[in-house]
């Protein structure tokens, strides 16, 4: 890619396009998103304890799984999330962020069940513009895309997708980008979208959510988290950098 021909890391690229500051951009993103440094130990990342405000550990409400009981489609999750939010030089990947524990506890939820959306027919495809217009839940759409990725790793490469290089996750990972991968009851597209949204969800949530562990993430932006109050330095003409504070910091 042209942005690592001229030194210029993927979380410069995040940080310039606005991506890291929490500006989602769409379109054609995962040029700059995929990244070369996976984690291939066949082991996740990302399941110690947090740690809050002076490193002090703090509770987490689940390092456990929730939605996967097959760790084979947990590993092909972690290592698709990595792909689009990678480890480099300026920090942490999303496996080590613990994005892939915050998405399955969120297809155990609310946010996997749809439970709190209308869901009833009739059921078209889309436009672009237009919401969500599947009928199958969003725990029901990851599973699948999952397996599909499984599948096309084999197809393409005679490898299940944990076992390919970087860029043989890539051009299957595009491939679901660009809508060119059939799926059952939702495009490809589609899933691409709510895979990389919900990276990027895992890995700057608060912490409480199984996320962005050891604020990290948020360490990255130099975002302050929760904080109590910012009165002392409300009138203060310069920048002042916080140390972050989670959710789990008000809990004791």
């Amino acid at each position: 890619m042209a942005v690592e021909k001229k030194g210029l890391s993927r979380r410069d690229f995040l940080k310039t396009t606005g991506i890291a500051t929490g500006a989602f951009v769409g379109g054609g993103l995962i040029g700059g998103l995929v990244g070369y440094n996976v984690n291939k130990e066949g082991q996740v990342a990302g399941t110690g304890d947090h740690k809050g405000a002076g490193g002090e550990p703090t509770a987490v409400s689940n390092r456990g799984l929730m939605y996967f009981t097959n760790m084979a489609e947990f590993n092909v999750l972690s290592q698709a999330v990595e792909r689009i939010f990678p480890e480099d030089d300026l920090g942490p990947g999303a496996i080590a962020l613990g994005a892939p524990y915050f998405i399955d506890n969120q297809l155990a939820g609310n946010y996997g069940s749809n439970v709190k959306e209308y869901m009833q027919g009739p059921f078209f495809a889309g436009e672009a513009t237009q919401g969500y217009q599947s009928k199958l839940t969003r725990a029901e759409i990851f599973r699948q895309g999952i397996a599909i990725m499984d599948e096309q790793a084999n197809k393409r490469f005679k490898q299940g997708f944990v076992d390919l290089e970087g860029a043989q996750m890539d051009e299957i990972i595009t491939a679901f980008q660009k809508n060119e991968i059939d799926m059952k009851g939702v495009s490809s597209e589609f899933f691409f979208k709510l895979l990389r949204q919900a990276t990027l969800e895992g890995v700057y949530a608060d912490p409480i959510y199984n996320g962005n562990v050891n604020m990290d993430a948020w360490r990255m932006k130099e975002f302050p988290g929760n904080q109590m109050t910012y009165i002392a330095e409300i009138e203060n003409e310069k920048f002042v950098k916080y140390e972050p504070v989670s959710l789990t910091s008000m809990e004791h």
